[in-house]
């Protein structure tokens, strides 16, 4: 497995202590780079890469080592620095190494490393390196701490509490993205992933590859067993057979996660400020706006539209992907996704709160929560479920039941296309209310209360209705 170090320190790691760091392999290492210099490589004499370590980041956030590695680490006072260094899996010395690197950062600039035990000061002797291994170096473009390369597919092993969308594995992604590959992210069956990394992996050609405890690998979304076939993990039959150890499922939990996913198109005028819908959810359902915002996790950035918008602008017309976390006290978590169209500029949100039981959820904050984003932030689709699942809103390679459906709510745009008097006439029992202006209406469907087995139908019922009312059957619902 990928073994990855976590230096978290009191004062920035400058270009000094760094070197000092990567010197624990000793005088003969070869020092290479990404383009951007975001992450820098300590490589044998031939060139096998033996540590990647990424650039620090400071962390503003409160939560988000506790978040991401658990509760027994104790970071330093905010903000601190956040420093990865990930060793190779091809190499038996390069796990001590990137322990000897972020333990020489703690010692010299103040904090504690991730895991403790991994934390040394040492030089690491690695002249035997080049010797112990037959691999080749990767090619140019690929990305050294990647574990296997075939034509088809990127295999990184990876065994850690907690895996985020962290900035590496957001360029692992892209770079496979754009040579055709799959990911594929192997791990333990303990191990969890986030929100964030989970969305990014959903979907072919990429998988979560979970290590089979009776044997074997299994998809850790779907629980189809796998095997290694071809430069590839693909399942082992057809129809899938879905592994027993994804089969048991879940444990019960009194916890639920209310998951809101709307849609918002605003006109790109000069004054726009994005994240503006998303704080607005945020507040009907916590309480309070969010924490944090970055590109990556751990998220590190104070919560700011402002910001949010500047980094949209400035990587225009290319759409811009960010996250966003709640304090610990109120668990949350969201994707947030702006692209340009030809309609204006619409945000694509996802955002999850988690909560200690059922009665906890404010269901009936959802119908003003639609209201407000209707009038003042261009709903035009919005999406709310409800789900059995813990407050670390982190998700584990087992069977858990699906989310039931609460609420659905259509922004005018759509109304106007539909027709209003066939938008309000579903066939169902509930009503849907009238949101909006009364020139530009919306309309709000109450679904169920969580649960409703038949939510879901009425749900699939509704769409139905609502699509066989457009000139062709298919607005965009």
């Amino acid at each position: 497995m990928t073994k990855d170090v976590i230096a978290l320190t009191e004062r920035m790691p400058d270009a000094p202590t760094l070197l000092a760091a990567l010197h624990a392999g000793g005088p003969d290492l070869h020092l290479t780079a990404t383009d951007d210099g975001a992450v820098v490589h300590l490589c044998t004499p031939a060139g096998r890469p033996l540590v990647s370590v990424e650039s620090p980041l400071l962390v503003h956030v409160p939560g988000e080592a506790e978040r991401l590695l658990g509760p027994d680490v104790t970071p330093p006072q905010l903000p601190y620095w956040w420093t990865e260094a990930r060793a190779s899996t091809a190499i038996p010395t390069a796990e001590p190494l990137a322990g000897s690197v972020c333990g020489r950062l703690a010692m010299l600039l103040g904090g504690t490393t991730w895991p403790r035990e991994a934390a040394g000061t040492a030089v690491v002797e690695t002249a035997e390196a080049d010797e112990a291994v037959t691999a080749t170096p990767l090619a140019d473009g690929a990305l050294p701490a990647v574990d296997v390369l075939t034509d088809s597919t990127a295999v990184v092993l990876a065994d850690r509490p907690v895996l985020g969308l962290t900035t590496w594995l957001s360029d692992v992604l892209r770079t496979t993205a754009a040579s055709g590959r799959a990911l594929h992210l192997v791990t333990p069956p303990d191990v969890r992933l986030t929100l964030p990394l989970r969305t990014a992996l959903a979907g072919a050609p990429n998988r979560w590859v979970v290590a089979n405890p009776q044997g074997g690998y299994y998809d850790g979304l779907s629980g189809a067993e796998l095997s290694w076939q071809d430069g590839t993990f693909s399942p082992t039959a057809s129809p899938a057979k879905v592994a027993d150890a994804f089969a048991r499922g879940a444990r019960p939990t009194a916890a639920r996660r209310l998951t809101v996913a709307l849609r918002t198109v605003r006109s790109p005028a000069a004054d726009l400020v994005l994240g503006t819908a998303l704080e607005t959810a945020w507040r009907h359902l916590t309480g309070a706006p969010p924490a944090g915002w970055g590109t990556a996790e751990p998220i590190n950035l104070p919560w700011s539209p402002r910001q949010l918008t500047d980094l949209a602008r400035s990587r225009s017309p290319e759409p811009t992907h960010a996250l966003v976390v709640g304090t610990p006290d109120r668990p949350a978590v969201a994707t947030h996704r702006t692209t340009r169209t030809t309609a204006g500029v619409a945000e694509e949100i996802t955002l999850t709160v988690g909560y200690p039981s059922a009665d906890q959820v404010p269901l009936d904050a959802l119908e003003p929560l639609a209201a407000e984003l209707v009038d003042a932030h261009g709903l035009t689709t919005m999406l709310t479920t409800l789900t059995a699942g813990g407050t670390d809103l982190t998700l584990a390679p087992v069977l858990t039941a699906p989310p039931s459906p609460l609420t659905f709510t259509l922004g005018p745009r759509d109304i106007g296309t539909i027709g209003l008097t066939h938008a309000r006439r579903p066939p169902l029992t509930m009503k849907p209310v009238r949101l909006g202006a009364p020139s530009a209406p919306a309309l709000h469907y109450p679904l169920g209360d969580g649960t409703d087995p038949t939510a879901w139908t009425a749900l699939q019922t509704l769409t139905a209705h609502l699509k066989a009312g457009t000139p062709t059957g298919g607005a965009r619902i």
